[in-house]
């Protein structure tokens, strides 16, 4: 009887295909030109950049534009080859692509924002140009007449901008930590609801519109998947992080997450698995296990001649527990716990092998990425960042920009070698050993963690539409 072959986790290393470099200073985003071997990067030292690569296997560009301002953030749409491009001083200029991407053409300029924009969406569906900025404001305005049709105020400056084509909702994340739902009309909104979920400001959204999942990334580590569909208002936690993240993109076709941190790590995670919410930590004046007092337990101490102990939390069953029967460690995968975190001695007796087989994969990008886009026709996987360089002699620091072109995150199956060897001779330009696994957190690091009751609990989202 041949041998079932059960699905699991991509373990080679992700293979560094061309590094683009020239950039005099932070690029801010960047994306990859489909069915062209080019990149568009906007940069803090006002320039748009087309990158081709050429004969030799160099990138160079093939479109060198200055901007009055520093460039903080582009949408490129690729069927009409429109270009619009935030600026730090407020304005979203729109620009139009030649087919040999040699030449870029000025449209129209938007005065969208009284401060530097923070996102930009493009809807060619409906005409919509979509922007976020330092203002706290959010609007939207009409591509074909340039008129601005509507804008909301934000709590906090947005630092997340996804739209619903179908539904024309959008989905706003703040440095609040609030996530912001609005229904939009042609010249009007209406606010759907707002949630939270994050110790620290949203840093990052990603919206799949098939499983109808919110994707948010923030300064507290972690990725939080939002059940937007299910209208339960189901939160799953990832963490996987050692770092603020940076950065999310979905690969729809893999149903991979891809999440991206400020020091350097990627994390794909396989989200075609059945993952379970973390349970809410319960409130207890005694351990659930021994019943022996916490510190605050005057009565009980008193009682028993015995002194308080610290609470810890299980993170399996959410009881809470002292140190003593909670002294073992687990990964939990399943509810998004890559890194090993407390859990109680039950629980950790109860947690199977197969309950701690991971369900992501951990690399290292060598540089800080600000920003990552995945083209799912070719599979490539480009992260845009900085890398500070102090120069031995020198009072100063250089930043050097770094644009990377990574190969496709691949679906959780094993790969032949044969199929590695033609990958690397038909594709591979640079091969560089940029990857290592990421370590486990301090032992006691998951406790200083606040209450999930107070992550994800009380205002968990009630908006499903």
């Amino acid at each position: 009887m041949a041998a079932e072959i059960q699905p699991k986790p991509l373990t080679r290393k992700p293979i560094l295909l061309q590094r683009v470099e020239g950039s005099q200073e932070v690029v801010n985003m960047a994306v990859i030109v489909p069915k062209e071997e080019g990149v568009i990067s906007v940069s803090e030292d006002r320039t748009v950049r087309v990158w081709l690569k050429r004969d030799s296997g160099q990138y160079w560009p093939s479109i060198y534009h200055v901007m009055p301002s520093p460039c903080s953030c582009m949408s490129f749409n690729p069927e009409t080859r429109r270009l619009s491009i935030g600026l730090d001083n407020g304005t979203i200029s729109e620009f139009l692509l030649s087919e040999d991407y040699n030449k870029m053409t000025p449209v129209k300029n938007y005065q969208a924002h009284q401060s530097r924009v923070t996102m930009i969406l493009f809807v060619l569906e409906l005409e919509w140009v979509l922007s976020t900025g330092q203002d706290k404001q959010f609007a939207w305005h009409c591509s074909e007449s340039g008129q601005r049709l509507g804008g909301y105020r934000t709590s906090a400056v947005a630092s997340g901008l996804q739209f619903d084509v179908e539904t024309r909702h959008v989905f706003i994340g703040d440095h609040s930590g609030q996530v912001t739902i609005l229904k939009l009309e042609q010249e009007n909104c209406t606010l759907v609801t707002t949630f939270r979920g994050h110790t620290g400001g949203v840093t990052a959204l990603c919206w799949d519109p098939v499983q109808r999942m919110l994707f948010s990334g923030s300064s507290d580590h972690s990725v939080i998947m939002w059940d937007i569909g299910g209208r339960k208002g189901t939160a799953i936690e990832l963490q996987g992080h050692n770092d603020r993240v940076q950065a999310l993109s979905y690969a729809q076709h893999t149903r991979q997450l891809i999440s991206c941190g400020g020091d350097g790590g990627i994390v794909v995670w396989n989200m075609d698995v059945e993952r379970q919410e973390t349970p809410e930590w319960l409130d207890s004046d005694s351990c659930q296990k021994c019943d022996q007092p916490f510190f605050w337990n005057f009565k009980q101490m008193w009682d028993s001649k015995k002194i308080g102990l610290r609470q810890h939390h299980c993170r399996k069953c959410g009881k809470a527990v002292c140190g003593k029967c909670s002294s073992k460690r687990s990964s939990i995968p399943l509810m998004g716990f890559e890194f090993e975190v407390r859990v109680c001695d039950s629980c950790h007796e109860a947690i199977t092998d197969e309950e701690r087989a991971p369900t992501a994969t951990f690399h290292d990008s060598k540089h800080n990425i600000v920003h990552v886009h995945f083209d799912a026709t070719r599979g490539w996987l480009l992260t845009s960042g900085t890398d500070k360089v102090i120069k031995p002699g020198q009072a100063r620091a250089a930043w050097s920009p770094l644009l990377a072109l990574l190969p496709p995150p691949q679906p959780c199956f094993p790969q032949t070698d044969s199929d590695m060897e033609s990958l690397e001779k038909n594709h591979i330009l640079l091969k560089g050993e940029i990857y290592t696994g990421k370590e486990a957190a301090a032992e006691d690091a998951d406790d200083e963690v606040l209450r999930k009751g107070d992550r994800v609990g009380e205002d968990r989202c009630q908006a499903g539409f």
